[in-house]
């Protein structure tokens, strides 16, 4: 609210009260969607999103939130223990067996989850979204895009999911579920806090758009 005094000529001194115009600034100031949670949710997490170099990619416009970077540590960990997992099993049967061919499917499923973990800090990288003043847009993928745009008023039930391994390390992954299964999205390595705010701030503003206020 801004006081400005009157035009010179009235008898009195008194200032007088003009209310500012309603414009993008001021909506961006009072909408639930954007103020006091952009702390919480960039807390932690990485830099810049990770786009690909190619000149026709999906436009990447706006402010982009990212996920946690423990969700690598986790990630790391989960496939380096299905990594040896699968070793072991293959030296057993070699070695106490004399199955030698089972080193041909071994060898396949430990070369491609070698380069899953070779890639696996670029993946997490490209994971984003972004809050926007009637949808919530999510985007992950650099080899392969995909771009997600889900309206608020259309989502039916925001769920956090976490294991045993993600509450070691304090990270959840959020939800949303909408009456389209094409439009459900996972948002995944969210910080366990970014997950309770970003899940309690959609639900507000889904309540609003639902009910028309």
């Amino acid at each position: 609210m801004t006081t400005i005094p009157d035009q010179p000529t009235p008898a009195s001194d008194t200032p007088t009260t003009i209310e500012p115009p309603i414009g993008p600034s001021t909506v961006a100031e009072t909408d639930p969607v954007t103020s006091g949670v952009d702390a919480v949710l960039d807390a932690g997490t990485y830099g810049a999103i990770r786009e690909p170099r190619s000149v026709h990619r999906l436009p990447l416009d706006g402010e982009w939130h990212q996920i946690s970077r423990k969700y690598v540590v986790v990630q790391l960990i989960s496939t380096g223990a299905f990594l040896l997992l699968v070793l072991a099993i293959a030296l057993a049967v070699s070695l106490l067996w004399h199955q030698v061919w089972i080193w041909i499917p071994a060898g396949i499923v430990l070369a491609v989850t070698l380069w899953t973990l070779a890639i696996l800090p670029r993946q997490a990288r490209a994971y984003g979204y972004q809050l926007r003043g009637d949808d919530l847009v999510f985007r992950r993928g650099i080899l392969w895009q995909r771009i997600v745009a889900v309206p608020y008023g259309r989502m039916q039930l925001v769920d956090i999911t976490h294991g045993p391994l993600d509450r070691g390390f304090g990270i959840a992954q959020l939800k949303l579920v909408t009456a389209a299964a094409s439009t459900a999205v996972t948002i995944p390595g969210l910080d366990q806090a970014a997950a309770e705010t970003l899940r309690d701030t959609l639900i507000a503003v889904a309540e609003t758009r639902r009910t028309g206020l």
